[in-house]
């Protein structure tokens, strides 16, 4: 079960006033009821200070062996999460199985990547991939013709996958999450695909414990090399800024829309230990990028 904050600030209370703290995962706020008598005036409990400068409004960091906050702010706030959609996408087409299998790019692809200036893997309509090489396509160049083509063959059909893409969150108890959109583009509204940070994070632990998965978001770049009569050759490079710069970073999606601002889902290990977290509408990738790398330090810190 994970912990839920409760921020509780006001000022002071004429009456004596017994105050009991409920405890907390370190850096959450600390929660606080009172009982009011008579003849003294006691302030309230301030909150347990986190990390400063974080410029994302939805945000929130775990320890992610065992999924314990650590800190959060606006964590269980729903909101569109962009790109950051494909991890339930790789989840649902690995738990599927069948990764071998000969996918064909459908011709689809080239509306629906007009349609929203979607970011792509340069994938082109007739080519033959595997499923696995889709998923490479899909998590390193977050490549929206990858989630359209893997949504379409595991479906089977757009509908068939969205419905198990919620299914699965119904499963994996996020609450406050729902998908219109295998990439995390405002179809059919900016708003329709959405999630909470909380719910994030959660999602993130159990897709990083699928191996496959897992390396994946690793890498900072992935060569693919060309099959004849398949397709050409790749080059992928990760969208993740936190790869190869930040010590210890493993992964894990970034995402941006209009409505979503730029967020970061992030995981790092340093000394056996790993803290996950996600920022949410930051203002910039710089923004995020900084706000992940506070958050990590952080919660390392506070482990």
């Amino acid at each position: 079960m994970r912990a839920r904050r409760l921020l509780i600030s006001g000022g002071p209370v004429a009456a004596l006033v017994v105050v009991a703290l409920v405890a907390t995962a370190p850096g959450a706020h600390a929660s606080v009821r009172s009982t009011a008598t008579s003849g003294a005036t006691v302030p309230a409990t301030a909150p347990v200070s986190g990390p400063a400068g974080i410029q994302a409004p939805y945000a929130d960091v775990a320890n992610a062996a065992t999924g314990t906050d650590i800190w959060g702010q606006g964590s269980t706030t729903e909101v569109p999460m962009g790109s950051i959609t494909k991890v339930m996408t790789a989840y649902v087409v690995i738990e599927s199985g069948n990764l071998n299998q000969l996918i064909t790019v459908p011709q689809g692809i080239i509306a629906y990547d007009k349609e929203f200036g979607a970011s792509t893997a340069g994938l082109k309509p007739g080519q033959q991939l595997t499923a696995e090489d889709l998923l490479y396509a899909l998590l390193i160049p977050s490549g929206c013709d990858a989630a359209f083509t893997l949504a379409q063959a595991y479906g089977p059909g757009m509908d068939g996958f969205l419905a198990k893409m919620n299914a699965t969150a119904a499963q994996l108890g996020l609450t406050n999450t729902h998908f219109t959109d295998p990439s995390g583009l405002p179809d059919p509204t900016e708003f329709s695909t959405y999630s909470d940070a909380e719910d994030l994070v959660t999602l993130a632990r159990d897709a990083m414990q699928l191996p496959l998965f897992a390396s994946i978001v690793s890498l900072a770049r992935y060569q693919l090399a060309s099959v004849k009569g398949e397709h050409p050759a790749y080059t992928w490079k990760t969208t993740n800024p936190l790869i190869g710069n930040y010590p210890g970073a493993v992964g894990i999606k970034t995402g941006d829309t209009q409505a979503a601002g730029d967020c970061l889902l992030f995981e790092a290990e340093q000394n056996g230990e790993k803290v996950i977290g996600v920022v949410l509408d930051d203002p910039s990738w710089s923004a995020a990028t900084s706000d992940a790398e506070t958050l990590l330090d952080y919660g390392f810190s506070n482990y």
